[in-house]
């Protein structure tokens, strides 16, 4: 039996500056501006509407001084889709930017490693080096849901739907998971903070927030053996994605079309 081809969407929700340098652990020598896109993606297929990662919330954005260009709500309505219509929602780390717009998708199941939601609970939250990255009303929120019957706990590998799984890699959180995904050119993998650009899994030099490095550097094999070719793999913050690949003619909107081939 055929697999599903699921049309797959990057959106941009916001981006930053950042010194190029301050983008890799092993620092480069070359100076200059290295810019961090915020991203949401949302996959579709025959009436099957997920949505992967939530964005930040309008607490978080005024807290840590980030403009929200964009909400989730906004994202699904520009692809054609009030939020009600999501199947699933899938939350790859609980980091704020990521997990900020849960109350979004009040209906959809919420997917997720048990790791993480430990990890994001647990006695590392005791360093500020660590739970600065969290929003601890994100965490509390997941925790809610957890009591309200909506979460989905996964374990490692699980095929969420056919075409459609989910794979812990940790690294960057202890309970990171990528979204790898079949689309009419092949499997493509969300990396989502596995790699935040193209350059840390090309240079084999990760993201400097990182739990456990190494879990990091084997987690780029996994990514590489689960992506049919090194164009079937989207980093989760790299502006060069939505240069890669087509995008969508949306007012207002910047949405790279990864089903796709690049460009």
């Amino acid at each position: 039996m055929s697999l599903p081809e699921y049309e797959v969407f990057a959106v941009r929700m916001a981006s930053a500056e950042r010194r190029a340098p301050d983008n890799f652990l092993t620092r480069d020598v070359h100076d200059g501006i290295m810019p961090l896109d915020f991203y949401i993606w949302v996959l579709r297929h025959a009436g099957h509407l997920v949505v992967v990662d939530t964005a930040f919330s309008a607490h978080s954005s005024q807290r840590r001084k980030r403009s929200l260009e964009v909400t989730p709500e906004q994202a699904l309505q520009a692809l054609g889709h009030p939020p009600g219509e999501v199947d699933d929602v899938i939350i790859t780390h609980l980091h704020y930017d990521h997990a900020g717009g849960l109350a979004s998708f009040p209906q959809a199941p919420l997917h997720i490693q048990d790791r993480e939601v430990a990890f994001a609970t647990g006695r590392h939250m005791c360093h500020s080096s660590l739970n600065h990255f969290f929003e601890v009303e994100d965490v509390v929120a997941m925790v809610r849901e957890v009591y309200a019957g909506r979460v989905r706990f996964h374990d490692g590998e699980t095929r969420l739907a056919p075409g459609l799984s989910l794979h812990r890699v940790g690294g960057h959180t202890d309970g990171l998971q990528v979204v790898r995904v079949h689309t009419r050119r092949g499997w493509l993998v969300l990396a989502s903070d596995a790699l935040h650009y193209y350059q840390n899994l090309e240079r084999r030099n990760p993201f400097p927030a990182i739990f456990h490095v190494g879990d990091m550097l084997e987690g780029y094999d996994l990514i590489e053996r689960l992506a049919d070719s090194p164009d079937h793999i989207i980093p989760g913050h790299d502006p060069a994605v939505r240069e890669r690949y087509p995008r969508l003619t949306v007012p207002d909107l910047d949405i790279a079309v990864l089903h796709q081939s690049p460009v």
